[in-house]
């Protein structure tokens, strides 16, 4: 599976991280609502899953596999799919039953060839995504920014949830 460079800052204030991404040259790429299902491929398996993810201008199917929390940690399978609700209802029949349905906000960046995304979900504070091709142009993004490597975590949205006491596991509609 490839991996995935991405790193997260979190409680951030949105307007505040919008201008700084802005103010060094990044571009806006929009906003968003997204909806998505999660399923377990081992149920209680907590470190790989399914994902089917409605950005609000192209749905995916991808498959998470985290080895570690650092920004270097996930892997991903993913693919563009047509239909949101008709894969979901495909994933049905394969026996795959979603433990959760979860929506965000989001907006999108494009800063030095990084995408960044203020993420907003329901219950704890925004964050800011940092995804590129390699672990250093993340870090070297971030810093562009005025954050140091050691304010990055590669949690998965879980963990994040987890560090404001709430277990995401345990919340099957998350909804605004």
């Amino acid at each position: 599976m490839p991996t995935e460079y991405e790193a997260k800052v979190l409680d951030i204030d949105p307007a505040t991280v919008a201008a700084l991404i802005l103010d060094a040259g990044g571009r806006s790429l929009g906003e968003r609502e997204m909806r998505r299902y999660v399923y377990d491929i081992v149920p209680g398996d907590m470190t790989k899953w399914v994902r089917l993810r409605d950005t609000g201008t192209e749905s995916t199917l991808t498959i998470k596999q985290i080895a570690h929390d650092g920004i270097d940690g996930t892997h991903e399978v993913e693919v563009t799919v047509s239909d949101f609700e008709a894969t979901n209802e495909l994933l049905a029949l394969l026996g795959f039953s979603p433990k959760s349905y979860q929506e965000s906000r989001r907006a999108s960046y494009e800063l030095d060839g990084a995408q960044l995304e203020i993420d907003q979900w329901p219950m704890i504070p925004p964050y800011l995504e940092i995804e590129s091709d390699s672990r250093e142009h993340v870090i070297a993004v971030a810093e562009q920014l005025g954050y140091k490597e050691e304010e990055l975590t590669g949690e998965n949205t879980m963990k994040v949830y987890a560090r404001y006491g709430i277990d995401l596991a345990a919340i099957e509609q998350l909804r605004f």
